[in-house]
């Protein structure tokens, strides 16, 4: 690790007018501080954002939620609405990494977790995500681990976030404070693609801040569910996994949002599954035509292929667990 300078902020201007390139914000530091140790990232300067008021989980008036950035991981998953009334959310987070981790990790953080492609992880190996234009040893080495869907030439680094995926099945709006003032940003639109440019992986701007996510509530009567295929039980990163939204009316899929994550360079949003079970009745058939969909596109590597037909057994399998509880 090389060596950096740090200091505290406890307001949020402040912290921003601050920030720059060479300027990184720090809160729980669950991957910043491992890439840091790693040389992958050398900050000349941490400024620590955990004196910010931006630690609140609150509800707002039409019933959703208000998530600051600063929210803990595991306070989150144990809000009494969240477990509740987003379930999904609760689900996704509680099955990622430890009950250390999340006790430490924040909001703001997982919306900006890093792949943990080990390519990018050492310095090695050429890794266009970590040095534009050195190129990806990934494509023709051990890319089991790694995406088949949002691929390009030039990065198939998978995204690892299993609060992104839910978050993404929920619509969330992500919330940033910059220089030049506050915007808005859909969470679909937050990541994105690595076309020939993997090294940008969101559309936040130098120095701007995540103040806080929003996310509307479910339609009245849906059920939600996350579901999380990996190679052991804990503290493993998800091989395949789905997040679903559900609502059957007069035995019709009247609402759905699904999500996949462990397969996308980004947080995946089935658009053509969703497209295929709306107006019909729920049954294997049509999971699995949904399922199809879902990886039509799918462009896996030599290690990999197996993704493509796990994850559609990972969807079928979550529909049948959404549909179940409504049983």
């Amino acid at each position: 690790m090389k060596q950096f300078e740090y200091s505290k902020t406890r307001d949020t201007s402040t912290a921003v007018a601050e920030a720059g390139d060479t300027r990184q914000f720090i809160a729980g530091g669950t991957t910043l501080i491992d890439l840091m140790k790693l040389n992958v990232i050398t900050p000349q300067t941490l400024i620590d954002i955990n004196g910010l008021p931006l630690d609140k989980v609150e509800t707002t008036s039409d019933g959703g939620l208000k998530i600051g950035a600063l929210v803990r991981n595991s306070d989150l998953a144990h809000h009494p609405y969240v477990k509740t009334q987003f379930a999904v959310l609760s689900e996704a987070i509680l099955a990622g990494a430890t009950a250390q981790l999340r006790n430490m990790a924040t909001t703001g953080g997982n919306l900006l977790q890093r792949t943990r492609c080990i390519y990018f992880r050492d310095l090695v190996y050429a890794c266009n995500k970590r040095t534009p234009g050195s190129g990806c040893a990934a494509m023709d080495g051990d890319n089991r681990t790694l995406a088949i869907l949002g691929t390009s030439d030039h990065c198939i680094a998978t995204n690892p976030s299993d609060m992104n995926v839910a978050l993404t099945a929920l619509e969330a709006t992500i919330h940033l404070q910059g220089k030049q003032g506050t915007r808005t940003v859909p969470i679909g639109e937050f990541h994105v693609l690595p076309g020939s440019t993997p090294h940008i992986e969101t559309v936040l701007q130098p120095g701007e801040l995540i103040t806080h996510v929003t996310v509307h509530p479910m339609p009245p009567g849906a059920v939600s569910t996350y579901l999380k295929l990996r190679d052991r039980a804990s503290y493993e990163f998800a091989l395949a996994s789905a997040a679903i939204i559900l609502k059957i009316e007069n035995d019709v899929i009247s609402h759905i949002r699904l999500a996949l994550g462990g397969v996308g360079t980004k947080p995946w949003r089935a658009a053509e599954a969703e497209n295929v079970l709306k107006g019909n009745s729920p049954s294997e058939e049509v999971f699995r035509k949904a399922a199809e969909a879902a990886l039509a596109d799918a462009r896996p590597r030599a290690h990999n292929k197996f993704k493509v037909e796990l994850s559609k057994r990972c969807i079928v399998r979550a529909l049948k667990v959404a549909v179940s509880s409504l049983q």
